[in-house]
């Protein structure tokens, strides 16, 4: 039998054959598989830009919106003003929603112009990693809470997480129709 030698795999080409790998097993713990839907939803803790903290403990009897974004991410942008309005509009009906900002603090002024657009709070996000939620690798991302403090949406499932029109209605509305 007659081997035929293998190619000389360059080193570049084979730590980025093993960093690929790691990336495929770690994804999953990063997404934070483990939020079940009508469980009770992790606790999440904002500290706004202008200093206040809000914790979604204090929040039952209200439907909740986290959002993850960033400036320099279009599609956030994108889906912001939406979301913005959609909570401006529902807010009598019990709707909060929570902006995790992912820039670095180097890029306060940024984030800064783009939440004083906005209708809800503002945070940058110390770190990717949020707890229970996992890691925020994909943006935009966004979790829903019910009014009973449970998960009633799990971004992580959405092939396309940003918010439309569509999605609100169809995520969000059924929610606050119960307030």
């Amino acid at each position: 039998m007659t081997r035929t030698p293998l190619p000389a795999l360059s080193r570049r080409a084979v730590l980025r054959a093993l960093g690929t790998a790691l990336v495929a097993c770690a994804a999953p713990r990063a997404r934070a598989d483990g939020l079940t839907l009508g469980a009770p939803a992790p606790v999440a803790v904002l500290h706004t830009l202008d200093g206040r903290t809000l914790s979604t403990a204090d929040m039952r009897g209200e439907v909740v919106i986290l959002t993850f974004w960033a400036t320099w991410c279009d599609p956030c942008r994108e889906e912001l003003p939406l979301l913005s309005r959609y909570a401006a509009a529902h807010a009598a009906q019990g709707l909060r929603v929570l902006g995790f900002c992912l820039d670095t603090p180097d890029r306060l002024p940024q984030v800064r112009a783009v939440a004083a657009t906005l209708s809800f709070p503002v945070g940058l996000l110390p770190s990717p990693w949020f707890g229970a939620y996992g890691r925020i690798w994909r943006i935009p991302v966004s979790f829903v809470i019910d009014r009973a403090g449970r998960l009633a949406d799990n971004g992580w499932d959405d092939a396309h997480p940003a918010w439309n029109a569509a999605r609100l209605q169809r995520v969000v509305g059924p929610l606050l129709v119960n307030g």
